[in-house]
């Protein structure tokens, strides 16, 4: 006799009663815009990261666009980026009229291919930006090797990697600067959009201070042209108590990959973790070519699933119609085309699991 069907989530906020207390301290204690606890927050995530520097900003995609513009990406540069990733990984470039040029993907990791980059640089390219797509490193000896006998700038997306980890060491302070996203989805939030740059480049970190903040060293003294893109009280009170969550958030997550990997092996293409990472799985990616009718098929069963991400961005309208036609990615296109996130958060149940997994094999018997 089949199980009731269940109703499960792609993804679900941990929120508990710290959290529900410290916001209502941020907000009786009548600062709310880079006070005490913003500072507090950057002084804890730069330590989690291993870095001398955080600066908290309002997103993911605020931080990668203050990180070119401190290090003087402008028209006419251009950027190496993955294809296969969200947009924002991309939009900031063309934010500062520079260009993005797509690099192909190792389509075990989902990453930058570093034996692709080589071919796309030229004399104007200014920077690299690999993704650690879904929580899993990019390859970065080999990109940061590339990128010294370029002259070149390394700006981490590390926008789904919260604590994962390259060789032993936390992402956030391999390349030149990092940037992370604190979107609810995300392996530790601040309850909305929300980011943070890593770097242990102190005249970079003073300049995306500035930057965030009009441009100004005091009130009223502004040094540069700038933005309003500054974080929260608020959010950075929800912050510092995930940030304390996250170590546990990360084994939970690894542990409901072990259940998937257990029950998924051979059926779907699962995960792969490289020897020399530490995947925090941001989210739970499986492929396979019947992708969209298992798609279909889970829903029907009350499971939410996600494609991360069904249009590369190398053939999203908007970046046809900035740089025109792009040249053919494979694995990127091929990966688009069959990738399936399955529900993936701390609270998901070890029967949820296996109930997603039993669904799986009925729709390919």
């Amino acid at each position: 006799m089949e199980k009731e069907n269940l109703n499960i989530p792609l993804s679900k906020v941990y929120i508990d009663e710290e959290m529900k207390k410290a916001v209502l301290e941020a907000l009786e204690s009548g600062w709310y815009i880079l006070g005490e606890r913003v500072r507090e927050f950057e002084r804890r995530f730069a330590e989690f990261c291993g870095v001398k520097h955080a600066v908290a900003v309002s997103s993911g995609t605020a931080a990668i666009f203050l990180t070119l513009l401190a290090y003087d990406i402008k028209r006419g540069d251009e950027v190496l980026v993955p294809s296969f990733s969200f947009i924002a990984t991309a939009s900031p470039v063309l934010f500062l009229q520079a260009k993005p040029i797509f690099v192909d993907i190792d389509p075990r990791t989902y990453t930058i291919d570093p034996r692709k980059i080589k071919k796309k640089i030229s004399e104007r390219t200014r920077a690299i930006i690999p993704v650690h797509l879904y929580g899993h490193p990019a390859d970065m000896d080999p990109i940061m090797e590339v990128a010294e006998e370029n002259g070149l700038i390394v700006v981490e997306d590390a926008c789904q990697a919260h604590g994962a980890e390259y060789k032993g060491q936390r992402i956030g302070g391999i390349g030149h600067a990092a940037c992370f996203s604190f979107y609810p989805s995300k392996c530790m939030t601040v309850c909305g959009d929300g980011g943070m740059v890593t770097t242990n480049d102190e005249e970079i970190a003073k300049r995306i201070r500035m930057l965030r903040n009009h441009g100004r060293t005091k009130k009223y003294v502004h040094e540069m042209i700038g933005y309003n893109l500054r974080f929260n009280e608020i959010q950075a009170a929800i912050g510092i108590k995930q940030l304390e969550k996250l170590p546990s958030f990360i084994e939970r997550r690894r542990k409901i990959a072990e259940i998937y990997n257990r029950h998924l092996e051979g059926v779907v293409t699962t995960p792969v973790e490289e020897e020399w990472a530490r995947h925090v799985y941001y989210v739970y990616v499986i492929r396979t070519k019947e992708r969209d009718n298992l798609q279909k098929y889970l829903k029907s069963k009350g499971i939410s699933t996600g494609i991360h991400y069904p249009v590369p961005i190398h053939k999203q309208p908007a970046i046809l119609r900035s740089l025109g036609t792009q040249p053919a990615l494979e694995n990127t296109e091929r990966c688009a085309s069959e990738v399936l996130s399955l529900p993936m958060f701390p609270e998901l149940s070890q029967n949820e699991v296996e109930y997603i997994c039993d669904h799986i094999h009925r729709f390919f018997r």
